[in-house]
């Protein structure tokens, strides 16, 4: 184990956070609320810290598999706890555990809530609250990756927060072209840029504009307003904000190749064929549902019922309604797309479309084989191309053990609480697929405010488990995972 490497990163992981708070105290500048203090103390603690690490130490070439997995895991936990500091000190979340789940729901772009009154906030801390979407949103080891000196193991460190699925959309992406994160990243703020300026010309402030499109390019969900995207109750910014939470549950690498001008990568991928009929399948659905059954007028059915489906498809988290008033059919169609989740190598979380299409042909070809092809041989292939049998079973493993999480978190929430089943597993798919709102006793309505302190711990570490592909973030318990 190379804990230089570590030291080093990790020092790197501190000084991003710390220059990323110079925005939060402009803001506080600005508004001049009585949280400056906080901001610059919480700016210059973590620059304080991580500048001798990155000085005194120096990262290992080829950085390992082992210090990859690692820094990915202490690495979002550490930069979570260092940004509670804003809040803390100001007082306006009065215990570590609030403000610990508030910061790693904000980095893994869940979007889940301890504040009862998020309007009463500053705007500084505001504004810092809804950058840690747009840190989170790329994954916030990509960021720090290029602030690294070539060759200390970027590509790991980008594969350690992929799933099995994410190997297809990542496979053109080698080391030598780590510049395609900064294209990335230029894309990323340039679809949040964009929204900022779109929103801006449907009346919102320049705050109001930058906190949600932080909240959305990301697939976030946090909102400076206690209704959400509800509080403007505009037709022109729900369909903003429709726009820019679809755009941003598309492979990033997508995007990447339209700029490239490599429109056949674009046009064969299987997963984006995928994304855009279930999309519009379950848009039509809900709004059909919401419409016939008078909830709405037509117009106002697919408006609301689009918002919601792409809110939680995407596992963005907005709401504009409170959608447990609606027919029991749509609010079941609504808790079924929260175990989808958009596309691989997006910023959205979940299982993701593509571990979907990975099984459903992975199924129809075994049952070719077992009935009318016994001696053919089981290929699969996505984008034009035969998948590695590894990456399917891997793929069956990924959806079988996140449905055991939430059964299993399921299990444990309702020890700790005594949550109905509902509400507990609910709170568990809301943290675990990154999802923010949900359904019971944490319904659009609602926030997880009221849990125990156990409880949010429990959720936190779900947070992470699912921002993290799962497998990085479990791997570093089993024993022969320390072993030299």
């Amino acid at each position: 184990m190379s804990y230089r490497s570590i030291a080093y990163v990790s020092g790197t992981l501190l000084l991003v956070t710390g220059g990323a708070l110079i925005l939060p105290v402009i803001c506080s500048l600005w508004y001049g609320e009585g949280d400056l203090f906080a901001l610059v103390v919480s700016m210059f603690v973590p620059i304080a810290v991580g500048l001798p690490l990155r000085m005194l130490f120096r990262a290992d070439k080829n950085l390992g598999t082992r210090e990859s997995f690692l820094i990915a895991v202490f690495g979002w936990v550490a930069i979570s706890a260092v940004s509670t500091m804003p809040f803390l000190i100001h007082g306006s979340i009065g215990s570590f555990t609030d403000a610990f789940f508030e910061m790693m729901s904000g980095y893994t772009t869940t979007g889940a809530t301890i504040l009862t009154d998020i309007e009463a906030l500053p705007h500084g801390l505001l504004l810092w609250r809804s950058e840690t979407h747009l840190l989170g949103g790329m994954g916030f080891l990509t960021l720090t990756i290029l602030f690294l000196p070539h060759g200390v193991g970027g590509l790991r460190m980008f594969r350690a927060e992929s799933s099995p699925g994410q190997v297809i959309t990542k496979e053109r992406f080698t080391a030598r072209n780590r510049d395609a994160i900064w294209y990335l990243w230029a894309i990323y703020l340039v679809l949040n840029l964009a929204q900022i300026g779109l929103l801006m010309l449907g009346g919102m402030s320049l705050f109001d504009a930058a906190c949600h499109a932080f909240g959305t390019v990301s697939t976030s969900g946090y909102s400076p307003y206690n209704a959400s995207v509800g509080h403007f109750q505009s037709a022109y910014v729900d369909w903003v904000v429709i726009l820019f939470m679809f755009l941003g549950g598309v492979t990033f690498m997508l995007f990447f190749f339209l700029v490239q001008r490599e429109w056949k990568v674009v046009w064969r991928n299987t997963e984006l064929r995928w994304y855009v009929s279930l999309t519009v399948a379950f848009c039509l659905g809900v709004s059909l549902l919401l419409w016939l059954q008078e909830t709405y007028e037509p117009l106002d059915a697919l408006r609301y019922g689009t918002f919601q489906v792409v809110s939680l498809l995407t596992t963005t988290g907005f709401t504009t309604a409170d959608y447990e008033l609606w027919p029991q059919a749509a609010q079941m169609m609504l808790f079924l797309v929260c175990f989808i989740g958009a596309c691989a190598g997006s910023t959205t979380s979940g299982i993701k479309i593509i571990h979907y299409v990975l099984i459903w042909k992975f199924g129809v070809a075994a049952i070719k084989k077992i009935f009318f092809q016994p001696l053919a041989v089981l290929s699969v292939r996505v984008n034009g191309r035969r998948v590695n049998e590894l990456i399917l079973y891997l793929a069956v493993f990924y959806f079988i053990v996140n449905i055991f999480l939430v059964l299993l978190g399921g299990v444990v929430l309702t020890l700790l609480d005594e949550l109905d089943y509902l509400s507990a597993m609910s709170a568990v798919i809301s943290a675990l697929m990154n999802i923010g709102p949900g359904f019971g006793a944490i319904g659009p309505s609602e926030n997880f405010a009221f849990l125990s302190d156990a409880s949010k711990w429990f959720l936190a570490w779900n947070m992470l488990v699912g921002r993290l592909e799962m497998f990085s973030a479990l791997v570093v318990f089993y024993p022969s995972f320390w072993r030299s």
